[in-house]
C-alpha cells in the first residue's frame, strides 16, 4: 500500500529530491515517447512530420482539461490533507475521478466535431492536411485515458506519490517503441501496415495500459483504501469546487496551445518545412525543460499541503528553492542547446531546410529556458494557493495577445521571416514573466505574507 507523505514536516529540499527526480525521469520518458513518434514520422515523410506537429497540438487542446483537473486535484486533496481533513480528501478524490470520466466523454465527442476545422485553420489543402485529419481521428481514441490519468496523477501527487506515474511513463515508452514499427509497417500475414495512422493507434493502445496501471496504484493508496461507491455519485458542490480550480488552469493551458496555433499560422506561409522544424524544435525543447517541469510539478503538492496547514514559511521556502534550482538547471540546458542544436535537429530529419529553420528556433529558445522555469514556478504557487485565475490572465496575455502582437510586428512589419516568429515568441515570454511576477507578488503578500521575506504572522489574521 502507498502511504501518504506528510509534506508539512521534514526538509523542503529533501521533499523536492524525493518527488522531483522521479517526476522528471517519468517526463523524460514521456518526451522520449513523443520523440519516438517524431522519429518514425520523419522516416515516412516531411509531410508526416508536419502533420504530426499540427494534429498533436489539436489533440492536446481537446484533452487539456485533464491538466486542469490534475492541478485541481493536487490543490484540493493537498490542502485537505495538510489541514488534517482526510475524510474530505477521500471524498474530493472520488469526485475527481467521476468528474474526469464525464469530462473525457464530452470532450471526445467535441473533438470529433471540431478537429477538422482546427486542422484546416493551420494547414493548406493537400496530403499534409489529409494525413493530419486521419491521424487525429485515431488519436482521439486515447482522449479518455489521458484525461482520467491526469486526475489520478493529481490525487497520487497530492499524497506525495511521484513514482507511480514515472513507472507508467517508462512502460509506455517501451511499449511505444515496440508498437510503432509493428503498426506502421505491419507484420506480413499477421497485422496489416497502417502507415502514419499506426503512430496514433500505438498511442491509443499504450495509454490504455497507463490508465489500467494508474487505477491499480490509486486504489492501493492509503487515502483510497476505504472508499465507497457512493462517493463517486456526482455531487454538484464538489463538481463546482473542482471546476473553479480546473477551468482556469485548463483555460491557461488551452491559451498556451492556442499560442502554438498562432505560431503555426504565421509559419504556414513558409511551407511545411517551417512547421516541421517547429514541431521537432518543441520536442527538443521539452527534453531540456524536463528537470524544470519536475521541480515545478513537485512545488504544487508541497506548497498545497503547507498552505493547508498554515505553514507559510515552508511555502515561501519551497517556492524560492524551486526558482533557484530550476534557474541553475536551465542555464546549463541553455548552454547545451546553443552547442548541440544542429545535431539534435539532424536526429529527426535529413531535410536541410528543416534543420536550418529548427536550429534558428533553438538558438533563440536557449535564451527563454530560464524564463520558463520562473513562469512555471509562479503558476504552481498560484494554483497551490487556490488562485488559478491569475494563471489564466497570464496565459491570455502571453499566448493570446503577446505572440500574435509581437509576431505581427516582426513578421508583417519588419519582414524577418521565420526569425520574426521566433523573436515574437521570445518577446511574449519575457513580457509574460513581468506580468506573472506582479500577480504572484500580490497574491503571495495577501495569502502567505510575501514570497521573499519570512513571516511568522498569519496574513489572514
Amino acid at each position: 500500500m502507498t502511504h501518504t507523505a506528510d509534506l508539512t514536516v521534514g526538509s523542503i529540499p529533501g521533499h523536492f529530491r524525493r518527488m522531483a527526480i522521479p517526476t522528471a525521469i517519468g517526463m523524460v520518458f514521456t518526451t522520449l515517447y513523443n520523440v519516438v513518434d517524431s522519429y518514425f514520422a520523419g522516416i515516412i515523410s516531411t509531410d508526416a512530420l508536419a502533420a504530426l506537429a499540427v494534429s498533436f497540438h489539436v489533440f492536446f487542446i481537446l484533452v487539456t482539461f485533464g491538466f486542469g483537473v490534475n492541478s485541481a486535484m493536487g490543490a484540493l486533496v493537498g490542502n485537505a490533507l495538510g489541514a488534517g481533513r482526510r475524510r474530505y480528501a477521500r471524498t474530493i478524490a472520488c469526485q475527481g475521478i467521476s468528474y474526469a470520466v464525464v469530462a473525457s466523454i464530452l470532450l471526445t465527442v467535441v473533438g470529433y466535431a471540431v478537429s477538422p476545422f482546427l486542422i484546416s485553420a493551420v494547414s493548406e489543402p493537400g496530403s499534409f492536411r489529409d494525413l493530419a485529419n486521419a491521424y487525429i481521428d485515431v488519436l482521439l481514441l486515447a482522449a479518455p485515458a489521458f484525461i482520467v490519468v491526469f486526475s489520478i496523477n493529481g490525487i497520487l501527487g497530492a499524497q506525495g506519490d511521484a513514482v507511480s506515474m514515472q513507472r507508467a511513463q517508462i512502460a509506455a515508452f517501451f511499449a511505444n517503441i515496440a508498437l510503432n514499427p509493428i503498426m506502421i509497417f505491419g507484420i506480413p500475414g499477421v497485422f496489416p501496415a497502417l502507415g502514419f495512422n499506426g503512430i496514433a493507434l500505438s498511442t491509443a493502445t499504450s495509454q490504455s495500459g497507463v490508465l489500467a496501471y494508474m487505477l491499480w496504484r490509486l486504489y492501493r493508496s492509503e487515502l483510497m483504501a476505504r472508499q465507497r461507491l457512493v462517493l463517486y455519485r456526482p455531487r454538484l458542490r464538489q463538481f463546482r469546487e473542482i471546476t473553479v480550480l480546473a477551468l482556469p488552469a485548463s483555460s491557461a493551458m488551452i491559451v498556451m496551445l492556442v499560442g502554438a496555433f498562432v505560431v503555426q499560422l504565421y509559419l504556414k506561409q513558409f511551407g511545411p518545412q517551417a512547421i516541421a522544424a517547429y514541431g521537432v524544435g518543441l520536442r527538443i525543447e521539452q527534453m531540456l525543460l524536463l528537470p524544470a517541469f519536475g521541480l515545478t510539478i513537485t512545488l504544487l503538492p508541497i506548497a498545497a499541503q503547507n498552505f493547508g496547514a498554515h505553514e507559510y514559511e515552508r511555502v515561501q521556502e519551497a517556492f524560492i528553492f524551486c526558482c533557484k534550482a530550476g534557474t541553475l538547471l536551465m542555464l546549463l540546458a541553455s548552454l547545451l542547446l546553443w552547442v548541440a542544436s544542429k545535431p539534435a535537429m539532424s536526429l529527426f530529419t535529413d531535410d536541410p531546410e528543416v534543420i536550418r529553420i529548427g536550429r534558428n528556433y533553438l538558438n533563440v529558445d536557449g535564451f527563454m529556458l530560464p524564463i520558463y522555469i520562473l513562469l512555471f514556478a509562479m503558476n504552481s504557487l498560484l494554483q497551490a494557493l487556490k488562485r488559478p485565475m491569475f494563471t489564466l490572465w497570464i496565459g491570455i496575455f502571453r499566448q493570446g495577445f503577446g505572440i500574435a502582437f509581437f509576431c505581427a510586428i516582426f513578421v508583417l512589419v519588419f519582414d524577418w521571416g521565420t526569425w520574426g516568429v521566433w523573436l515574437g515568441v521570445a518577446a511574449s515570454v519575457a513580457t509574460g514573466l513581468l506580468l506573472a511576477f506582479w500577480f504572484t507578488l500580490r497574491v503571495a503578500r495577501k495569502e502567505i505574507g510575501g514570497i521573499f521575506r519570512q513571516s511568522r504572522e498569519n496574513p489572514n489574521d
